[in-house]
């Protein structure tokens, strides 16, 4: 059962990737799997059951990696405090491994691009796309910077600058990424990227190895 339902789960989503949420029906989807709608229903209630079952598979990775990188995992209103006990090298790490996830990962790619695809058509795919790829990241970032600079960790600046700044390199190369087969040149030039950036923003005093 768990199996069929992740199959189910992926399959709709490279699905959705590929031809668009709208236009991707549980027909398409049972068929691919070669299976019975009736089947299919089984397991999800319809084709929206499966894709509110993807998005909270995605904010759940999510966690789950911020987690691991000791980053927060939450917005700055419902957990201040760690956005001011987060180190530099841990914020290196953190978006390197998100570049990795939203470049390499199969499921966080196809969903990147069900989203790239479906903003302008649908208005609530429009709000995720900006959450989870554009105004999201930059909220955050800003949050962190804003906090760090409080703590000494970080130069003074303005934090919406300065996260704008970090975070455009990063939103261009995984666009660049997906018209090219060598995701290693890209993933090195967000790495050099930030190296300069943290050599031109953080407190070296503050740094930690």
């Amino acid at each position: 059962m768990a199996a069929t339902k992740e199959n189910i789960l992926h399959t709709a989503l490279r699905l959705f990737a590929q031809d668009g949420y709208e236009a991707a029906s549980v027909s398409d989807i049972a068929g691919e799997l070669g299976m019975t709608k009736g089947a299919l229903y089984k397991h999800y209630k319809n084709k929206r059951d499966i894709f509110d079952s993807i998005v909270e598979r995605i904010y759940q990775m999510d966690v789950d990696r911020a987690k691991k990188y000791e980053v927060p995992e939450e917005t700055f209103d419902k957990s201040p405090s760690a956005y001011r006990n987060t180190a530099v090298d841990k914020i290196k790490v953190f978006i390197e491994a998100q570049f990795h996830f939203w470049t390499e990962d199969e499921f966080f790619s196809n969903f990147r691009k069900m989203l790239t695809l479906e903003q302008y058509r649908n208005p609530e795919i429009m709000e995720l796309y900006q959450k989870c790829l554009v105004s999201g990241p930059v909220s955050y970032m800003e949050d962190l910077f804003r906090e760090m600079m409080e703590q000494g960790i970080w130069s003074k600046s303005n934090p919406k600058q300065l996260a704008l700044e970090f975070y455009a390199p990063f939103y261009l190369l995984v666009s660049i990424s997906d018209t090219t087969p060598d995701k290693k040149e890209a993933a090195k030039l967000l790495a050099e990227h930030i190296e300069r950036f943290i050599e031109k923003n953080a407190s070296p005093r503050k740094q930690k190895e």
